[in-house]
Parts: structure tokens; sequence; C-alpha cells
């Protein structure tokens, strides 16, 4: 279960400098669902599934409204995305009691970053075994942040974080360079698009169109649009858009090969030798 003698402490460094239960933190994030944001010049986009721990009990809340103009997805332990999220909705709600504003997006993570950064300096505490997608809009436009527990933060065009996410990542490398010509529903459609990579192969097969509309939550932000957590029908709105996007896609590629696939009867008898050469020769 433990590594070595490094890893009792958050504070005892091992002798290869590196900090165990930090790295136990983040390993944290990885088994959590996962979680997608991206993001184009006007809005950016929160994507998670939300997959309950058990067939007995419903599934927990993914995305986390935080302010306005401010949103919060996780992947990892829940009970400290609510600490962090108490957090971040004080700050917001101080900010604008002092000053009729909202709070700037990367003042406010940077804030954050030194909070859970206070957690690795002191060995009566362990660092937050939660991984954060920041999605936020302010006067520089829409933002992702990725918050990771060793309090690093980065900020993203689009990022996955989560369980199975690096297919998600793969989907959104590939795509990188559509995102920012998007309209509000292509951005919407391509982060549930990311998503559903992440699922297990046997649940692409097995499982129902309904029941994967069950288990997403989609949230966005932008301008002249507040945060938002869209509804069960919105998002089954976006499914169907993508399923009839996907079947008028491919029906063209079809019906263009079954045309200009050659017939049988029209190649050269391969019987004769001669024939075959004086095919593979012509201009």
């Amino acid at each position: 279960m433990f590594r070595n003698q490094y890893d009792s402490d958050v504070t005892v460094w091992s002798p290869q400098g590196r900090l165990h239960q930090v790295e136990y933190a983040m390993e944290a994030v990885k088994l959590g669902t996962a979680t997608v944001g991206l993001k184009n010049s006007d809005f950016a986009v929160l994507v998670a599934l939300c997959k309950p721990p058990s067939e007995l009990s419903a599934s927990q809340r993914k995305i986390i409204p935080i302010d306005d103009h401010l949103g919060i997805s996780i992947a990892g332990i829940t009970a400290d995305a609510r600490v962090l999220s108490k957090y971040l909705r004080s700050e917001c709600l101080s900010y604008k009691h002092s000053y009729d504003a909202n709070y700037p997006v990367s003042r406010l993570i940077t804030n954050l970053g030194n909070k859970m950064q206070s957690t690795t300096q002191r060995y009566d505490r362990r660092p937050y075994g939660v991984g954060l997608l920041v999605a936020g809009y302010d006067e520089k436009g829409p933002h992702i942040y990725q918050v990771v527990p060793s309090a690093n933060y980065y900020n993203c065009k689009a990022m996955s974080i989560g369980s199975r996410s690096q297919s998600a990542r793969t989907y959104l490398e590939r795509n990188l360079l559509k995102f920012n010509n998007c309209t509000k529903d292509e951005i919407i459609c391509h982060g549930i698009k990311a998503i559903r990579g992440s699922l297990p192969n046997d649940e692409h097969t097995t499982k129902e169109e309904s029941s994967f509309q069950m288990n997403i939550a989609v949230a966005i932000v932008g301008r002249n649009q507040p945060f938002k957590i869209l509804s069960g029908e919105e998002n089954s709105k976006y499914l169907e858009m993508i399923k009839d996007f996907e079947t008028s896609e491919e029906s063209p590629t079809a019906d263009d090969g079954d045309d200009n696939r050659p017939r049988r009867d029209d190649l050269p008898d391969s019987s004769d030798p001669n024939v075959l050469v004086a095919t593979m020769d012509r201009p």
C-alpha cells in the first residue's frame, strides 16, 4: 500500500526530491470519472460523466456552480471539492460586495492555488485529492483552467481529466483548430463527443443511448450567457444533434464508395498472366 518510509508525512521529501503524499492525491484524480472543458471565442463549456458509485446510489454532482460567471467540474474526492467550492463562492461574494464586479478568473485561480499549496507545507494537513476544471468568463473572454492537487494550475484551450481521459484529450487535440470558430451548439457537441470517447468499449455497445443521456452533465458560460447547467431535455437535444450529424456524414461516404467501386465483370480475367501484366503497366 505504501511506497516506502518517505510517504508517511506530506512534508517529508524522498531522496529523489518527491512528495509521495502529493502524488497519491494526484492518483485519486485519475480514479474519478472523466470530465472535459473546452472553449471558443465566446463560450466555455464543461461536460462531465455522472456515473453512480454503485447500483444502489444516485450519481453525485460533477459540475458545481460558483458565481454567475464561473463554475467548476471535478474529478476525485467529492468532499474535498465541496470545501474548495465553498471557498471559491465566499471569495466571489466578498469581491462582488467590495467592488460591485465579478472576480477576475485568473486572480481567483491564483488565490485558489495558494490555498491548495498551503496544505503541502504543514504536517497536520493533507493535499486536496481532487482535480478541477474551471470555466469562467470575464472582460478578457472565456477561460478554461486546470487545477491539480499539487497546486499547479494551467490556462488551457481544452482539457480532460479523470479516468480514461486520454482518449478525450486525443479527440480535443485533433479538433483543436476548429474550436475557435465554432458556434455555441457546435462547441457543446464537440465536448459531448470528446467525453463519449472516455467510455469503456463495452458501454459503447451494451448501453442504450437513453441511458447515456442520463449520465452526462453539461454547463456553459460566455458572452451574455451566465453560468448554466443544462437540463436533461437540452442534453437530449444535443445528443440527437450529434447522432443526426454522424448519420449525415456516413451516408454520402457509403454511397460514393459503392458507385466508384469497380464491378467484378469489368475487371480483367486474372487467369491470363499477360493480361494482368498489361493492366499493371498501363499508364
